[in-house]
Order: structure tokens, then sequence, then C-alpha cells
């Protein structure tokens, strides 16, 4: 399955060959939307000329680093704050993985497991964790038993909650459907 959750053909594929840029546009997914949020990760990686990787994003300079999220158009809304964000992400990748994602989800034994490696990465609190995990069981097949259940209602299988299941333009229109009406309900509260 191809990732489409930037909706352009090149941020997309991106995301669907590097596992630090699809973590790094899972952080970015917050107050701003979706698309730009996961085609973040192009975008820096064009600024820099080449894709991402975890020692580089460690090493750089923070004011530097800031300053390539901040340039227009901005990465984010809030480029100094998420340039901090993605430091931290890839120093945690870098002393506890080698600066691989990937071996995040490679080794796990079970689904709790890897939500537990989620949860315990920067900027990822449960909700956040749970849904990369759906998209990582929904998208790219990585499945370890009781992935599901640790996913909670994002790995319910023909769900529309989150990114997760976007696969497309219409299913893109169904989650936000979806993330309105849940919306709408906590205010009726």
């Amino acid at each position: 399955m191809r990732i489409q959750l930037a909706q352009r053909s090149e941020a997309d594929e991106l995301l669907g060959r590097s596992p630090l840029a699809l973590l790094v546009g899972m952080l970015l997914d917050q107050q701003i939307p979706m698309e730009w949020a996961f085609t973040g990760p192009y975008t820096i990686s064009q600024r820099l000329g080449h894709d991402l990787t975890a020692a580089e994003i460690a090493a750089s300079d923070p004011e530097a680093f800031t300053a390539l999220l901040a340039e227009k158009p901005a990465v984010h809304r809030y480029p100094k704050a998420m340039a901090a964000r993605v430091q931290q992400l890839a120093a945690y990748l870098v002393e506890h993985y080698d600066g691989q994602p990937a071996k995040i989800w490679t080794d796990v034994t079970d689904g709790r497991e890897l939500l537990k490696r989620l949860m315990a990465l920067p900027g990822y609190g449960k909700q956040k964790a749970q849904i990369f995990l759906a998209l990582l069981g929904k998208q790219l097949g990585v499945q370890p038993p009781g992935w599901r259940e640790a996913a909670g209602l994002y790995g319910e299988e023909g769900s529309h909650r989150s990114v997760a299941d976007v696969v497309d333009a219409d299913s893109l229109t169904r989650v936000r459907a979806a993330k309105q009406e849940a919306k709408l309900a906590a205010k009726a509260e």
C-alpha cells in the first residue's frame, strides 16, 4: 500500500520509504492540517538537500534548525517549538535505536510493547502513539500480536478515526467528517 497522508506524491513517497519521515510527520500533526504536517518531512529534506537522518537532525545547531523550519513557507505554525521537538525525537532515536527508527518496531514481541516504545518517544503521548501504531498496522503491515488492541479505537478495522485510515482523498474526507462529529458530540456533553 502506498502512503497518501500528505496528498502530494513526492512527500508521500518519502513517507513510504523513510520511517524517520513518517515519525516526524506524525509528530508535526498537531494544530495544523494533516497534509501540511505530513508534507513537513519532505520540506525539511528539500531544504537540507537530502533525506532526513536522525543523527544529522540531533546534531544540528538548534537556531539553524529552527531557521530551517521557519523559512517561508514554514514547516509548522510553531516552527521554534516544533524544531525543538523534532530534534528531541531525533536525539532519542540516536540514543535508543542507533538513529534507526524502524528498530522501534522490527523486534517487538507484541502490540503492548510497541505501544510502550512509541509512548516513550518525545512528543508522543498515548493517543499519538496509538494512532501511529494503527498506521503501522493498517498501512505498513507491522502487525505484532495484539496490535489492534494496543491501538485502541484507532486499530478497529474499517474505522475512519485518524491518519491511520487515510489511504486516498475519499478516506481523508471521511476521517475529517468523523472528527467533526466527535467534536460536536464532545461539545454537546
